[in-house]
């Protein structure tokens, strides 16, 4: 999602009080807003939920539309993509503890 000059920091905000009740939802596991370090107003949003269909309500609900219309006048442009996760891979550090 890339945002309108000047309305970064509002976005910011806006994701974040849409991401807290979305969490509540059932199925969403995760979600992170992750800022382009090269490009301050480009950011990814990654949404981790249980299962594909549980996602995909969501996608298709009024309360995804109600939740995201202040986000969605602040962007100047989105994409939207599905990935699953094939492996993971964890740092030594992490599988010693």
């Amino acid at each position: 999602m890339r945002t309108r000059q000047g309305c970064e920091e509002r976005f910011e905000k806006e994701w974040l009080a849409a991401a807290e009740e979305i969490r509540a939802l059932d199925g969403c596991l995760r979600q992170d807003l992750v800022r382009d370090a090269d490009d301050p107003r480009s950011y990814l949003i990654i949404s981790d939920w249980a299962d594909r269909e549980r996602l995909d309500a969501f996608g298709r609900s009024e309360h995804r539309d109600r939740l995201l219309r202040v986000i969605r006048e602040l962007r100047e442009s989105a994409q939207r993509n599905t990935y699953q996760v094939l492996h993971t891979v964890r740092a030594e550090l992490e599988e010693s503890r």
